[in-house]
């Protein structure tokens, strides 16, 4: 079968690879959607966390053997350590990830254990079910900031978890929300899905500050911009550094918080509530496109902000 496969360093690659082994307690889904993340563009570029060869995509929707059209939640807890016993299972200690520790999406089959299937909401199209993935990120992130409906809402970032985070603080009831990013045509389009005000950089006070980056820079603009009493919310992963004003933070008894991935529940509520936004930042490849599509975002281009690979497509 044809599968985009990580091969070494800024390298990936349209690959006939073996069909999947599908082990006891496993099911294997034909890949409808896969999205392109992030995470994935900067771990393919310093490859350590993923390690070659390896066929990522978490973020995915397809049918069973028997035609049932689900959802995949790639995060798989041991549900039997300490962190998994508080309910935290997408912190746990023994966590895996398909795509990640295992094959995933970026392929036509793909074996996933049966407990991480999701069935597809009835109506749910194959756009929104490739985002959903994304999208409960921002939920996640919603849910730690306390759901703040009427809170003045800063973003950093206009990707797809940054617009996802925008569009779960509109329909959360959020009584503004701006976003910055560097891209004129993410800033665009960040306002064509509602943002207050669109710009190279947030000015002003929020309640909460959502970090879709994770700069040194954009953390240390994350607390700086807080109201005494403010929540940050980190969700980017692109830098190591804390970058900000620790003391300033105990002085305004400010919070910041790292958000990872979702809860189960959390994936259910985006499942939910992702088929009637506007997903127009959201565009389809074919599987046979991906290699060229992922190294041109993985190279800076801003566009598609959010890309799905469809080996059917």
């Amino acid at each position: 079968m044809k599968a985009l496969v990580f091969t070494g360093p800024a390298t990936v690659e349209l690959r006939e690879v073996d069909e999947p082994v599908v082990g006891r307690d496993e099911v294997l889904v034909h890949v409808v959607a896969s999205g392109i993340c992030g995470s994935e563009l900067h771990g393919v570029r310093t490859p350590g966390f993923r390690v070659p060869p390896l066929v990522m995509g978490h973020e995915f929707a397809g049918r069973t053997d028997d035609g049932r059209p689900v959802l995949v939640n790639p995060i798989l807890s041991c549900g039997s350590c300490d962190v998994c016993a508080l309910g935290l299972r997408n912190v746990c200690r023994n966590r895996r990830i398909v795509g990640v520790h295992r094959p995933g999406g970026f392929a036509e089959r793909v074996s996933v254990p049966a407990a991480a299937l999701v069935a597809l909401p009835e109506g749910l199209g194959w756009t929104a079910a490739g985002v959903v993935e994304p999208v409960a990120n921002a939920v996640h992130a919603w849910e730690l900031a306390g759901a703040p409906a009427g809170a003045r809402v800063g973003v950093i970032g206009a990707g797809a978890i940054g617009l996802a985070c925008l569009q779960v603080a509109r329909t959360g009831g959020a009584a503004g929300v701006d976003v910055a990013d560097r891209s004129e045509s993410r800033l665009a389009l960040a306002g064509r899905l509602g943002a207050d005000a669109a710009t190279g950089e947030l000015t002003g006070e929020y309640d909460v500050i959502f970090d879709a980056v994770g700069a040194a820079a954009t953390r240390r603009a994350s607390a700086a911009l807080l109201r005494p009493g403010g929540t940050a919310v980190w969700l980017g992963l692109a830098d190591t550094e804390p970058g900000f004003d620790a003391a300033g933070l105990v002085r305004g008894e400010q919070r910041v918080l790292g958000s990872f991935a979702y809860s189960g529940a959390d994936f259910a509520a985006a499942a939910a509530m992702v088929g009637s936004w506007d997903l127009s930042w959201v565009d389809t490849f074919p599987l046979s496109e991906g290699a060229e599509v992922f190294t041109r975002l993985m190279n800076g281009d801003p566009n598609p902000v959010k890309a799905l690979l469809s080996p059917g497509a």
